[in-house]
């Protein structure tokens, strides 16, 4: 028999589940060492309650924590921003290092490609293409740069370019590098995303450029989504914080891929 002031086990446990979806929701992803923190239990005891809500398909479990999604509809955008931000800075300025100056280069949509364009401030002579306005915004003010937006209809949660006019825009150019994001990676090496046009887009954008740099961090890897973009070997290049999945290492060794990592372990 319990007091009035005592909760059943069971009733702390739905408590506990319950303030985890709160807070997933808000931020769009949690981390376990940081709930665990926030709510004075164990990592073990958050990795468990993070396992139920993945199985009751109320969260998505990436490495170290889980994220807000139903597997057919992406997080909003600011939401995306806030994922991994660390990780994808770190991503996007070792991404950038492999450009060279005076490449031509397309970049298409997604926070993690964002994060590789806000690091080309001291490249000189690039002509970078996208379909991404956010993109084009932060390198509006560059110089010593070719800048062309891709043109068709504008997506407005994330300002980006889709659609068969911006296909046919992207066929015109034929580009040294195609700097992808993606909003999934399936441990086999698919790319996977959930929009069918924004997927068009992206695979016109990877048949007309030389070289591919997939940029994504870790928590893409194992997440759940609809539409397959391409396998890795379509990649060249792929730039993540880093990977333990070993069949997905194995993929990039099979099909070739220059595997660069930036939090080494």
């Amino acid at each position: 028999m319990t007091t009035a002031t005592e909760q059943p086990d069971g009733d702390i446990v739905a408590a506990r589940r319950a303030r985890i979806l709160e807070i997933a929701r808000s931020a769009g992803s949690v981390m376990v060492e940081d709930l665990a923190e926030r709510l004075a239990v164990t990592p073990q005891t958050i990795r468990k309650d993070l396992n139920v809500l993945a199985k009751q398909a109320l969260l998505s479990r990436v490495h170290g924590g889980a994220l807000v999604t139903s597997g057919v509809d992406n997080l909003a955008y600011g939401a995306r921003q806030a994922v991994a931000s660390d990780a994808k800075a770190r991503i996007g300025a070792a991404a950038a290092a492999l450009i060279p100056d005076g490449a031509s280069l397309f970049v298409n949509i997604g926070t993690t490609t964002e994060a590789v364009a806000a690091n080309f401030a001291h490249h000189r002579n690039l002509m970078v293409i996208s379909n991404n306005l956010n993109v084009v915004d932060t390198l509006s003010g560059h110089k010593a740069m070719e800048l062309v937006s891709v043109g068709g209809k504008v997506r407005t949660g994330d300002r980006a370019v889709v659609g068969a006019l911006a296909m046919r825009f992207i066929e015109n150019f034929r580009v040294d590098y195609a700097l992808i994001g993606i909003s999934a990676l399936d441990t086999d090496g698919s790319l996977l995303d959930f929009a069918i046009d924004e997927v068009e887009v992206s695979q016109t954008i990877i048949r007309n450029a030389r070289k591919v740099i997939l940029v994504a961090d870790s928590t893409k890897v194992g997440r759940s989504a609809p539409v397959r973009v391409c396998g890795m070997e379509a990649i060249d290049f792929f730039v993540t914080d880093h990977i333990e999945d070993p069949t997905l290492r194995a993929a990039c060794e099979r099909h070739g891929v220059n595997l660069i990592e930036t939090e080494q372990g």
